[in-house]
């Protein structure tokens, strides 16, 4: 069954400390990032509208007012986008968990990026994964010929997922950070603060049997997390500047 993106949210994780950018970044929280006149966050919105993607929630940590106070001035056109700060560090599925039971309304399913990374992929191909009606959920990978500074995802005959990695060398399929909930697996979350996604959640949903669909992709991809990466991202947006809603 076809899962109409009118009924997905996104949901984008923004709550990090930012420590490794705190020597350029004195003052703003990481996915502030000036890029090309606008923060790099609103990029990341921009890239979701571009998809189709009308609601958007931003989990937010550190400076979490200057990441809400942006998008009060500065809204992107047909976009609804709500800020939710965590009371505390609460990792990756955490803040996710923590935006999700603060929204009244549930969506059919919940779309999950990272603030302070771009994936350019279609999302199509995620939103596939769950016309089968026994898929419980979907995640992107990218096929790299060297996996060596990432972890990797592994998937059976089927493509679904069956285990992640930690950094090894060789070509492998690499975790994109970019993941599609239905809204009942969400319930089937584990406990327990903070809370990752690689390390507790998707562990978790692979030992209780729950199916989560691997999609595969060549996407570019830049992820601004460190002194060396960041000056890269001028470039990566003007470059790449049809994937982004005007």
């Amino acid at each position: 069954m076809h899962l109409p993106v009118e009924q997905i949210t996104a949901v984008v994780l923004a709550g990090g400390l930012g420590t490794r950018l705190r020597s350029v970044l004195p003052d703003l929280p990481k996915p502030m990032a000036p890029v090309n006149g606008r923060p790099f966050v609103e990029w990341v919105v921009r890239y979701l509208a571009a998809q189709g993607i009308q609601r958007v929630v931003i989990s937010t940590g550190y400076r979490a007012d200057v990441i809400a106070s942006h998008f009060e001035r500065e809204p992107v056109r047909g976009v609804s986008v709500r800020c939710v700060a965590e009371p505390e560090s609460l990792g990756t599925a955490g803040g996710f968990l923590y935006s999700v039971r603060a929204t009244a309304e549930p969506p059919a399913a919940w779309l999950v990026v990272n603030g302070d990374s771009l994936t350019l992929a279609p999302l199509q191909s995620l939103f596939a994964g769950l016309e089968d009606p026994e898929v419980n959920g979907s995640l992107l990978a990218i096929a790299v010929p060297d996996a060596s500074r990432y972890g990797t995802v592994e998937a059976n005959a089927r493509g679904e997922l069956i285990a992640f990695h930690e950094k090894r060398p060789g070509s492998g399929l690499i975790n994109a950070g970019v993941y599609l909930f239905r809204a009942a697996l969400v319930e089937a979350f584990p406990g327990g603060k903070p809370l990752s996604f690689e390390r507790d959640v998707f562990p978790f949903l692979v030992r209780e049997g729950r199916r989560i669909k691997v999609c595969v992709t060549q996407a570019d991809f830049l992820d601004i997390g460190t002194p060396e990466s960041l000056p890269m991202a001028e470039g990566f947006v003007r470059e790449h500047a049809g994937w982004f809603q005007g």
